[in-house]
């Protein structure tokens, strides 16, 4: 076959085996990498975040079904209608958050929740299962002071 605007000759057998022009341009591309990374987390600081999250009202109490054992859940259930860390005009944040780690298998943790000019206290208990994943075993809230 040829191509008559140029006068050149096409193979379509030498055109299979040829691999493209190499580059002599040194620049390349460089790796793409995401804009968005989302930071690892140690399992108490999760489940601080879910925790705030429930408790202000932001998700339901079932979110925290799979993730929570004995009476937590009970004790989320109880919480949550109040919305103990919920606060007019702001969005409840996470300022600080600790775990100490008893044994094996266990993180107490507790985290202080700012809310504008208000800070608050949560604290947790997490215990590890034999599936080695974490589910919150305990929940207390600071009790609201009242004003005077």
């Amino acid at each position: 076959m040829s191509d008559t605007d140029t006068g050149r000759t096409y193979d379509r057998r030498a055109a299979r085996t040829v691999g493209p022009p190499t580059r002599r341009d040194p620049r390349r591309p460089g790796r793409v990498i995401s804009q968005r990374r989302e930071p690892w987390l140690q399992p108490h600081e999760r489940f601080a975040e879910l925790l705030l999250a429930v408790l202000s009202g932001l998700r339901p109490v079932h979110s925290m079904l799979g993730q929570t054992i004995g009476e937590a859940y009970d004790q989320l259930v109880h919480l949550a209608p109040t919305t103990p860390l919920r606060a007019r005009n702001t969005t409840p944040v996470i300022r600080t958050c600790r775990g100490f780690h008893p044994r094996p298998g266990v993180v107490e943790a507790w985290a202080s929740i700012a809310a504008g000019d208000r800070v608050r206290a949560m604290a947790f208990r997490l215990e590890q299962g034999p599936d080695l994943r974490w589910r919150c075993a305990a929940i207390e809230v600071a009790s609201r002071r009242p004003r005077g």
